[in-house]
């Protein structure tokens, strides 16, 4: 049992990202707010002190059935509009119907209740609220809040209406009224406002991975624009003393040799600029890559913290921590879902170790390393380093690299 419970845990949770968490609980929440209002206001009150007589007893019965009904139904209504409000589909007006409907239906019976039964003031605000909640927390996604708040208000006019047929005095009347009126500020408040709330936050993170990816994006374009400007005039060239000399060689000229030289010195050097150009590239300096990677994953909302010596390495140790720098931040941007990343660099009088650990990242079958991972092993191992990456438990993920000073 145990088993299963940590299985499902690390499916259904574990694995989300931290958006996905954040509604699963609001979703919760709101479920367990309409149930917890039916369970603890509508029941208890509807009931206590009911009166034996038949027609008292199936009045409370009628309203507590309906209570619950629209419970039932105003949840999944509320998942339908909530889909819609976050973009995700749009919601048939049907529930909505139901919905009001249902409300309507209850406080009809609630007034009928009263004029059988008799409810105290207090407890009769109370289980009209609940009675306007599930209807409110559907209608207040699908129009404007100010809109949302001059109909809702409408609905106690149809209160008025019932009650002072059941024989309310006109001030509790009045008091009823203004309660469900002023209940859809509350309904705004609990409904609407935590759906803005997701919604901002799925936007956030969109615009986060929009842009790591532009991020890549752009240092590919840099890139290759660096190799069109070092090979374009060279290869240029290349093509016409290879033309020139094909036409000398088809005549049967000696200058066809010397162009052919002249080809091949152009190639060695556009080799070498080439070789420049990509030793540029990759190479990096470890401060300038630590505090590059500080700015960007705070401007994502991540935490960075770097303990360590600002100096003492050689350029060449320097380069490749560097990169090991920069190909965990953008781990940690595109893959993770972390809230801190932590960076420490440890010195002894041969080695020099690196760790980058970051937390909130699922755990991944073993097995699937990526290829900026492979990379990165390869360029320490040119080196004599070496590097580690893995689970470090705990929702932990750690990356060890070590290189010789």
């Amino acid at each position: 049992m145990v088993g299963r419970i940590r299985a499902w845990h690390q499916r259904h949770w574990r694995d989300r990202s931290r958006v996905e968490k954040v509604e699963v609980q609001s979703r919760v929440i709101w479920r367990c707010s309409t149930w917890f209002f039916f369970i603890s206001w509508d029941v208890p009150f509807v009931i206590q002190d009911l009166r034996p007589e038949p027609l008292a007893r199936a009045l409370a019965w009628a309203v507590l059935a309906t209570g619950a009904v629209q419970a039932f139904q105003g949840l999944r209504a509320h998942r339908d509009t909530l889909d819609q409000y976050l973009g995700r589909g749009v919601a048939s007006r049907r529930p909505l119907v139901v919905a009001g409907v249902l409300c309507l239906v209850s406080i009809a019976l609630l007034a009928a209740l009263y004029a059988v039964h008799g409810i105290k003031d207090t407890e009769l605000i109370l289980v009209l609220v609940y009675v306007v909640l599930p209807f409110g927390m559907t209608y207040s996604m699908l129009t404007t809040p100010w809109k949302f708040l001059l109909r809702s208000a409408l609905l106690a006019v149809p209160t008025a209406v019932a009650f002072t047929l059941a024989g309310v005095p006109a001030a509790r009347v009045v008091s009823l009224a203004l309660a469900v009126a002023l209940s859809g500020a509350y309904n705004l408040l609990v409904s609407r406002c935590g759906a803005w709330t997701l919604s901002v936050m799925w936007e956030s993170d969109r615009a986060r991975e929009t842009e790591a990816r532009l991020a890549v994006a752009e240092e590919r374009l840099r890139f290759g624009r660096d190799m069109h400007d070092v090979l374009g005039r060279n290869l240029a060239v290349i093509a016409l003393k290879a033309e020139l000399a094909v036409q000398l060689a088809q005549r049967g000229r000696p200058e066809a040799v010397a162009q052919m030289v002249e080809v091949q010195r152009i190639a060695q050097e556009s080799q070498k600029e080439v070789r420049e150009v990509v030793r540029g590239y990759r190479e990096a300096d470890l401060g300038v890559e630590i505090e590059g990677a500080r700015g960007v994953l705070e401007a994502a909302g991540i935490g960075c913290d770097f303990s360590g010596p600002a100096d003492g390495l050689p350029g060449e140790a320097q380069s490749a921590l560097g990169w090991v720098v920069r190909e965990a931040t953008t781990n940690v941007l595109r893959h993770g879902d972390a809230r801190a990343v932590a960076i420490r660099l440890a010195l002894t009088e041969r080695t020099a170790t690196l760790v980058v650990e970051n937390d909130g990242v699922p755990e991944r079958p073993a097995g699937t390393p990526g290829s900026g991972l492979a990379g990165l092993r390869e360029r320490l191992s040119a080196i004599g380093g070496t590097l580690e990456a893995g689970p470090a438990g705990g929702g932990l993920f750690r990356l060890t690299a070590e290189v010789p000073r």
